[in-house]
């Protein structure tokens, strides 16, 4: 998400959350949740969504509305928000996109403000999970691409390993399990604060499997669930 630096302060959390999720499988963490209202991640995650750009939720509003009113004080206001509790999401703004094949994609566009509580909360989460993903796993993390998968592919060729298989999971984000993902997020985390159905940077709904890929915390998501995969396969 954009090439911002870091701050080190923000450094610091997520390296002490990483070390102690690497150095301790079974660890389960508490006390996270005001860490995703603190004045230095909810900033470093607004930068983050401004450098993303991106258009309006289903509240029409910007970011230069959002410069317009204070960064500060519209980051305050949300911070605030978050530490009583009172946090609710958005509704999302549905758009269709067309693909190659002639069909639509379906898009969904969150509001400002629940995009930064989003990249807040992945701020927090992600090096915990990250800790636990295999070596193996080039998808969906940071550093990595599909072109390093391609060359560790072909080294493994070269030491007799002739054996290649290609799978696609079709409609992966319509499908994913809410109540697996719960479980999965459980397994690492002790409190989720949850507001009408939906965790803090999750857009849960009970009834309904999925997320919706163009939300920032479905890429978390997929870290979770290959993690959970491979964690039941090494039991």
């Amino acid at each position: 998400m954009g090439n911002l630096t870091t701050p080190k302060s923000v450094q610091k959390l997520q390296m002490a959350l990483h070390a102690k999720a690497k150095a301790e499988a079974g660890y389960r963490f508490y006390a996270l949740y005001d860490k995703i209202f603190r004045e230095d991640i909810l900033a470093h995650a607004y930068a983050q969504c401004r450098s993303n750009k991106g258009a309006p939720g289903v509240d029409g509003q910007d970011f230069p509305d959002v410069e317009e009113y204070g960064v500060q004080r519209w980051l305050g206001e949300l911070a605030l928000a978050l530490k009583e509790e009172t946090y609710r999401p958005d509704p999302i703004r549905r758009v269709f996109i067309p693909k190659a094949n002639g069909k639509l994609r379906p898009l969904g566009i969150s509001t400002l403000r629940d995009r930064v509580c989003m990249t807040a909360a992945m701020l927090v989460l992600d090096p915990i999970f990250e800790a636990d993903l295999p070596p193996e796993q080039y998808a969906y993390r940071r550093g990595r691409n599909a072109q390093q998968a391609v060359t560790e592919v072909e080294e493994t060729l070269f030491y007799d390993h002739p054996e290649v298989v290609d799978a696609d999971l079709a409609d992966y984000f319509g499908s994913i399990p809410h109540s697996e993902l719960m479980r999965s997020l459980a397994r690492r985390i002790v409190e989720l604060v949850c507001t009408r159905n939906r965790v803090v940077g999750f857009d849960l709904v009970e009834m309904n499997p999925g997320l919706d890929p163009s939300q920032i915390t479905a890429l978390l998501s997929v870290q979770i669930l290959v993690e959970a995969i491979g964690f039941l396969h090494h039991r």
